[in-house]
């Protein structure tokens, strides 16, 4: 099914955009803030993209893509980068628009931010010589770490909203990777990860999630309070 990628990316955007303009959630006061982070990071994790697509620690079924490639990554490729961030980026402001309370204490959130680090750190030493699991652990220490230090408020309720936006991130994640369908869309050399799977996704993908999220929202807050002012 050569428009399944294209699908994915249009059906995690479809609702969110829509919805953006609901008159309790109003998320299109933050374009320009949201549109800047994801020009951004969709930047960088492009580069990150076009470097292992070509060394081969990753790379993408034919059968599933339309065949329109930008430096030799599918456009489907491209507007993931698009779409899954401001997707969840929407999920998350959502969620604290009808849960305002939702958040843990500062004392618990750098507790649980250590450990993570800790994890990261330890996680990056063990896997020197498997590319995606040491890079992928890398930029989420950076990410965090600015997190930490721009906006510790935030990140208090992120890690609540992140337990959330992992539902759907399983089910577009995993028909990336193979599950309900005959192939993956997105194919891993195993020799760079792990090798650990939650289902028949790699576990450095919750990573990879994990730092492309909050590095979205991160920036967001960031050019919200200091460019925006709204």
């Amino acid at each position: 099914m050569k428009s399944l990628y294209l699908l994915l990316n249009i059906g995690s955007i479809s609702i969110p955009f829509l919805y953006s303009f609901h008159p309790k959630i109003k998320l299109y006061k933050k374009w320009k803030s949201l549109f800047l982070a994801i020009a951004i990071t969709t930047t960088f994790f492009i580069i990150w993209d076009i470097i292992f697509t070509k060394i081969g620690v990753w790379g993408f079924n034919p059968d599933y893509y339309l065949g329109v490639k930008i430096f030799n990554l599918p456009i489907e490729e491209w507007l993931f980068f698009i779409c899954i961030p401001y997707a969840c980026v929407f999920t998350h402001y959502t969620l604290l628009h009808y849960f305002p309370k939702w958040e843990i204490s500062k004392k618990i959130t750098k507790l649980i931010s250590v450990i993570i680090l800790l994890i990261l750190s330890i996680l990056t030493i063990y896997s020197l010589s498997k590319l995606y699991t040491s890079i992928n652990a890398l930029v989420a220490i950076a990410v965090l770490l600015y997190a930490m230090k721009q906006h510790l408020e935030m990140l208090q309720k992120f890690y609540l909203t992140f337990l959330v936006m992992l539902i759907p991130f399983f089910i577009v994640n995993g028909v990336l990777t193979g599950s309900f369908i005959l192939n993956e869309v997105v194919w891993y050399d195993n020799t760079e990860n792990l090798g650990i799977r939650m289902f028949t996704i790699p576990i450095e993908d919750s990573i990879y999630a994990f730092s492309l999220i909050l590095a979205n929202l991160s920036l967001t807050q960031t050019f919200q309070t200091k460019l925006f002012l709204k």
